[in-house]
């Protein structure tokens, strides 16, 4: 993360104290004043709430383009696919079961201890009121949907009409991302398949619809340092100090889950895949993750990472320049974890139950958006305001988590980096002769 991308992402945390100290001196001045809270709740709905909604839908604007160009990049900078060998099929194989292993744990703590569960059906309903029907509508449609099926899964994968899919189409459950990925993934693999040239010629046509949204988003993070302390606010005032204690619940829940897949996930991919101790591989690396949670970006920590793999844990350079560089675009494990993560909490927010079928799907799409958001700062905010329509939870819900994001911001990146450098170090040992 840049110096000006530092100072930002500390003007936005800043922003959280301010609104979340006022909020709170708002409540308890409430109580000898009680109209104080209804001007502050009518001040929220009036001006505040609209201010936010212009941040907020700055970034839902990307979404769409955001998720099919990065999964398009992603598959075809691999090149022809048929090219890649057997070290690339284990490389992606543990990228993905680390991703998929990080967010079923996430998944689990957020089950276990149900962060959002904190307010009561009173406050639920008054924030679904606030901030829009969407999760209202979308309890009352689950007694009408089919049970799930294969004829299901092959419409919600394959609508008739795509288009229809992406616009107004509230009706679709599922219908806004599921296609989306399913059609980038097959316009990547064709990509895949055309003359170099063509091929190229694809993949910086997406990379600069890419960069185009990427600019969009960092033009709402301008924005952010003003819009979340007037958001959180909000929040505070409708919903009262249990917010607070919701939120807290849940950054310290995401820190213990990433602490968990970091040091136990990784340590047993170590004493399986290798003869490693863990231990010893944590001591040589630690240098490589405090960079990695200073800067917050896996890109920045990637030279650190390589000349770590090389000469503190013998890892081959033909290995380590494969392995790394890919894994700083697509293996996002804590990134997915945390996706993952703030769905389920603010589905639990607005009270909106979401089933093990349900689950399982936000954990594939979780692990996929991780993958699509990688290299693109910022770009992991409108992917979950993505994943929140697509279950119809209220994507305004995306404001109750931005403030805390700095703080775990930097320890999934750690998580990131670290995974990169266990699958290194497994392919290594595995591959050696």
């Amino acid at each position: 993360m840049s110096q000006i991308d530092s100072r930002l992402a500390n003007r936005i945390l800043i922003g959280l104290g301010v609104g979340a100290l006022a909020g709170s001196l708002v409540l308890l001045m409430g109580a000898f004043a009680p109209g104080l809270v209804k001007l502050a709740r009518e001040l929220s709905t009036a001006v505040l709430d609209p201010f936010g909604q212009i941040f907020l839908r700055m970034l839902f604007f990307v979404v769409i383009p955001l998720i099919f160009a990065s999964l398009v990049i992603g598959v075809v900078q691999l090149g022809r696919l048929s090219d890649l060998g057997p070290l690339a099929g284990k490389t992606f194989s543990l990228f993905a079961l680390n991703m998929i292993i990080g967010v079923a744990l996430g998944l689990l703590m957020m089950n276990i201890l149900e962060p959002g569960a904190q307010l009561d059906a009173q406050t639920q309903a008054r924030l679904t009121a606030e901030y829009g029907s969407a999760a209202e509508s979308y309890v009352q449609r689950r007694g009408e949907q089919p049970a799930m099926s294969f004829a299901l899964l092959v419409d919600m994968l394959m609508p008739r009409n795509l288009l229809g899919a992406f616009v107004g189409n509230d009706r679709n459950i599922l219908g806004e991302v599921l296609p989306l990925i399913l059609f980038a993934l097959l316009v990547g693999a064709a990509g895949t398949q055309l003359a170099p040239e063509r091929r190229e010629s694809l993949q910086r046509a997406m990379e600069t619809v890419a960069e185009l949204m990427t600019r969009i988003v960092h033009f709402a993070l301008r924005l952010a340092p003003y819009a979340v302390p007037a958001l959180i606010f909000s929040v505070i005032v409708k919903a009262g100090f249990e917010i607070l204690i919701a939120l807290g619940l849940f950054v310290l829940g995401c820190l213990a889950v990433m602490a968990l897949h970091l040091f136990g996930t990784f340590s047993a991919w170590l004493k399986l895949g290798t003869r490693r101790k863990p231990r010893d591989f944590f001591k040589a690396v630690a240098p490589v993750l405090v960079t990695a949670f200073s800067t917050s970006s896996s890109s920045a920590t990637l030279p650190a990472s390589i000349a770590t793999a090389r000469e503190s844990l013998g890892v081959r350079s033909s290995v380590a320049g494969f392995v790394l560089p890919l894994g700083a675009t697509m293996n996002m494990s804590g990134t997915a974890l945390y996706e993952g993560c703030v769905v389920l909490f603010v589905a639990q927010v607005f009270g909106v139950d979401l089933s093990l079928t349900q689950q399982l799907t936000l954990l594939t799409l979780s692990v996929l958006s991780a993958v699509a958001v990688a290299g693109i700062p910022g770009g992991s905010l409108p992917l979950i305001a993505g994943l929140l329509m697509t279950f119809g939870i209220p994507p305004e819900g995306i404001g109750i988590v931005l403030g805390a994001d700095r703080i775990l911001d930097m320890a999934r990146t750690v998580v990131n980096v670290g995974a990169d450098l266990v699958t290194a170090v497994v392919i290594e040992d595995r591959t050696r002769t």
